[in-house]
């Protein structure tokens, strides 16, 4: 009888050694644990039965392949493209570019590398989009030529189940010379607004003294009133000489007294 219980026993171990292997080696490829921002293509025999996660999934070994795919935002640089702008000023531009997948059936069947392709239609669409702009509108107009970037980008690649959702001019690289002539550009500008200015305040000083000569034209007292002032803001100053102005009405009633051959009073 004990020889009987140790043949089944040695009979069961032999069954349960090799299904232990077995499902050591299956079990791994039949589980898959996906995170909350990453989604499964799967594909059975190689059609397509769609897209699963997150969570825990489970496929039939041999038979089903899975595609992981990260429905992050992610940024990619565009390398540095020459642009002739559209008044032929030569210039340097690198920009970035954030996207995320929004369909992951899309990004995995129509296309073969979601990545690669939309790096290369932002760097051809870098190229098309500030051709047609000027150096004003793109030193100074950033954040519409941004706008455009990414309107047209996400256009193109909204097939792919991609989603564009900004791309950003970083740098602007001018030639010395263009730099040298927007350097003189500005100080010309500069010069000729100091010009305005200081001519618009002759202007109002002009304005202000007509203003005042036909108020004490209005009121004779006044200009000796002023009189009196100005010998107390010289005085005040402690010179060594003191110029006294002499108002001309002052002389008046002697010059028209003076008479040819006559001579003023001593």
């Amino acid at each position: 009888m004990p020889e009987d219980i140790s043949h089944r026993l040695f009979d069961i171990t032999a069954w349960l050694v090799p299904l232990a292997i077995l499902l050591a080696i299956l079990l791994p490829q039949a589980l898959r644990i996906l995170r909350e921002y990453e989604r499964g293509v799967i594909f059975r025999l190689g059609k397509l039965i769609g897209a699963k996660g997150p969570g825990l999934i489970f496929l039939i070994p041999v038979v089903d392949k899975m595609v992981r795919m990260d429905l992050r935002v992610v940024t990619i640089d565009v390398p540095k493209q020459e642009v002739m702008t559209r008044d032929n000023v030569p210039v340097t531009v690198d920009a970035v570019v954030y996207f995320r997948v929004v369909d992951p059936i899309c990004s995995v069947v129509k296309v073969e590398n979601f990545w690669k392709a939309t790096s290369l239609i932002a760097q051809t669409t870098l190229r098309s989009v500030l051709g047609q702009a000027e150096l004003d509108e793109l030193l100074s107009h950033r954040e519409k030529i941004n706008q455009t970037l990414q309107e047209i980008i996400d256009r193109q690649t909204d097939p792919w189940g991609v989603k564009v959702t900004a791309v950003e001019v970083k740098d602007v690289v001018l030639p010395d010379t263009m730099k040298r002539a927007m350097a003189r550009q500005a100080e010309a500008e500069r010069e000729r607004r100091a010009k305005i200015v200081n001519a618009e305040g002759e202007y109002q000083a002009a304005e202000r003294m007509v203003q005042a000569g036909a108020m004490i034209s209005k009121e004779p007292i006044a200009l000796q009133l002023r009189f009196l002032q100005t010998i107390r803001e010289i005085s005040s100053e402690r010179n060594t000489t003191t110029f006294l102005p002499l108002p001309i009405d002052l002389l008046t009633p002697f010059l028209k007294n003076h008479t040819p051959g006559n001579h003023l009073p001593e």
